[in-house]
């Protein structure tokens, strides 16, 4: 438990908690559940459009505040968890998401939508930091907690899109039941959490003022590591962006460039993308982390261009082929720049790099999308799909190239 003071945050060893092991995995799924939350929106913009109206620059805006939403909760209590500790946080952000996810069941037009999404943003943002953070605090080897750190986004993700798109192809009142199913999951998740023991340092928090102060934005970089982490960056910028493209344009591209009008296809494609990640995270963990991402950059680029190509010849099995090939390297890229940061980043400063990390990855998350969305307005769908494959071919290939270049250097100075 965690007594929290004007004057320090105190660590107490009082109550109940369960098995480090157990607490891993709980920590684990909550990541997973937080990211699918986010996911199950995708496949009912399409339901919305029906009933509401709108367009689908409108989708990439309700996409948007809720990244907006996310990277201010990152800015600003995205480090909060090194001094008042994990579980404070995350069990906050829990709350926010079931709020959330009420507001999804009451809107009846696009701005209850919005709100919905932006309190969502907050909720995931507020955890995101946190649980990175706890999961390496709590992993059981050196290889575990960047694998759930990197496979529990792409997992729930797809999972998340995939299980949203059967409710609201087979089952009824998908706007209510997508969301009412997750509501009972986070409520679990939350009272499980109590007894997940706590895994910050918590740093002191001294008074009002310096509490204050800690809830200024900031960027945090891993101390006495600045250039490595700068090199990771154009792999988590090709990574994220290439969700946001499939997570905003994607059920568009599928039911009208693809002429596909069925909500179960629209979240298989997002989980082929997605879940093709997280295998090809598992299946490489144990390789060398700078390798990882050489080559799963090149995998991402070769993914991209498949899908691209399938767009123009209006092949849907290319299409789904390119994301599954793309989600490998998505997967494999991202795992290597976990691991890379895991690495790199001393206990005490996790939650706050952690949080800087995800910053830059939801930026490139949700600034192409946007962009994308505005551009499909006035030049369509199908170009704006070809621009922005290429923006992350390229990316993604300056990332490996910018890699290479520098395993090389070491290697001679060595």
């Amino acid at each position: 438990m965690v007594n929290t003071q004007l004057g320090g945050v105190i660590p107490t060893r009082t109550g109940r908690h369960m098995n480090p092991a157990l607490a891993f995995w709980t920590v684990g799924i909550t990541y997973l559940v937080v990211m699918a939350s986010s996911a199950a929106p995708s496949p009912l913009y399409p339901v919305y459009q029906q009933q509401w109206g709108f367009s689908a620059t409108m989708v990439t805006v309700v996409f948007a505040v809720y990244a907006v939403a996310l990277l201010l909760a990152l800015l600003t209590v995205g480090s909060l968890s090194d001094h008042i500790g994990r579980k404070p946080i995350l069990i906050g952000a829990l709350v926010l998401l079931v709020i959330s996810l009420v507001l999804f069941i009451v809107a009846d037009g696009v701005p209850g939508l919005i709100a919905a999404r932006v309190v969502q943003g907050l909720a995931a943002g507020t955890a995101t930091g946190a649980l990175s953070a706890a999961v390496i605090d709590l992993q059981p080897n050196s290889s575990a907690g960047p694998l759930v750190n990197s496979v529990a986004p792409s997992v729930g993700l797809a999972s998340g899109a995939l299980g949203a798109g059967l409710l609201v192809q087979l089952a009824p009142a998908p706007t209510v039941l997508v969301y009412a199913l997750l509501i009972g999951v986070v409520v679990l998740l939350a009272a499980a959490l109590v007894f997940v023991p706590e895994t910050s340092a918590l740093r002191t928090v001294e008074s009002r003022r310096h509490l204050a102060t800690l809830l200024l934005p900031r960027a945090s970089f891993p101390t006495g590591a600045r250039v490595p982490f700068l090199m990771i960056v154009p792999a988590l910028i090709a990574t994220w962006s290439l969700g946001g493209f499939h997570l905003s344009l994607g059920p568009s591209i599928v039911g009208s460039i693809f002429g596909i009008d069925n909500h179960i296809v629209c979240g298989l494609e997002i989980f082929a993308l997605f879940f093709s990640g997280a295998l090809a995270a598992a299946c490489v963990r144990t390789l060398p982390p700078r390798a990882v991402m050489i080559v799963g950059a090149i995998v991402l680029a070769l993914g991209v261009a498949v899908s691209l190509v399938s767009i123009s010849l209006v092949s849907v099995p290319m299409y789904f082929l390119g994301s599954v090939i793309a989600g490998a390297g998505w997967g494999g890229t991202f795992l290597g720049a976990m691991r890379t940061l895991g690495a790199l980043v001393p206990a005490d400063e996790r939650g706050s790099v952690f949080a800087t990390t995800f910053v830059l990855s939801y930026l490139a998350f949700s600034v192409p999308a946007v962009i994308g969305g505005l551009a499909v307005h006035s030049f369509g769908l199908e170009p704006t799909a070809l621009v922005y494959g290429g923006f992350v071919i390229v990316l993604a290939l300056a990332s490996s190239i910018g890699f290479t270049v520098a395993s090389r250097r070491e290697r001679r100075g060595t």
